[in-house]
């Protein structure tokens, strides 16, 4: 029995202390989905916390056919899914207000870049986000699954209970959708910059 499954099978007893060390656990990377779907601190704190509280609630019905890690992205990706659509049910944020509420953060970097290089870095990876969230709900989910996360086919296949060849058709597609938007946004600033007068 792996330290998960000891950990899940006190925390279905009743020990809360069990259950807490789950959380440590898995806290950064379930909030590393939400906020790599989400596009946005604020929300993906919210999500995260709202995942953890599904997994409490749901933990005595989990039988360990799938591990346990499977598992909690399988509800934390669902948690994301049905905000992202109650989003848009309700068109309560729009992109503009996603895209600022994500800015202001720092970024960690290896070494000692100068200023200039870490507002580029910076502003790469806003714009990465930007183009991530202007993908559906399933691209977005599962580009943030392989290619952020690094969880295997067969992992991923698990989570969202399909073949592993569904989940490398859906990929391919998903980088097809995304390289479209990175290039039609690189196409645009082109144009912008061959504007007389700039």
């Amino acid at each position: 029995m792996d330290g998960d499954d000891l950990l899940v099978k006190r925390s279905k007893g009743g020990d809360l202390d069990a259950f807490d060390e789950l959380v440590r656990r898995y806290q950064s990377k379930v909030y590393s989905v939400a906020y790599r779907f989400m596009g946005n601190h604020a929300d993906a704190g919210d999500l995260a916390q709202e995942a953890f509280i599904r997994v409490f609630q749901a933990l005595s019905s989990f039988r360990g056919d799938s591990s346990f890690a499977t598992w909690i992205y399988r509800i934390a990706s669902n948690v994301c899914l049905d905000e992202l659509r109650k989003q848009q049910r309700q068109k309560k944020v729009s992109l503009d207000e996603m895209i600022s509420q994500s800015g202001g953060s720092t970024l960690l970097v290896a070494g000692d870049p100068s200023p200039q290089e870490q507002l580029e870095r910076i502003e790469l990876r806003d714009q990465m986000q930007r183009q991530l969230n202007e993908l559906s709900g399933d691209h977005r989910l599962i580009l943030v699954m392989r290619d952020i996360q690094g969880l295997s086919y067969e992992e991923i296949a698990l989570v969202l209970d399909c073949s592993v060849g569904t989940i490398k058709s859906r990929l391919s597609r998903a980088r097809q959708a995304l390289k479209r938007k990175v290039l039609d946004k690189m196409e645009l600033y082109q144009d912008e910059i061959r504007l007389p007068g700039r």
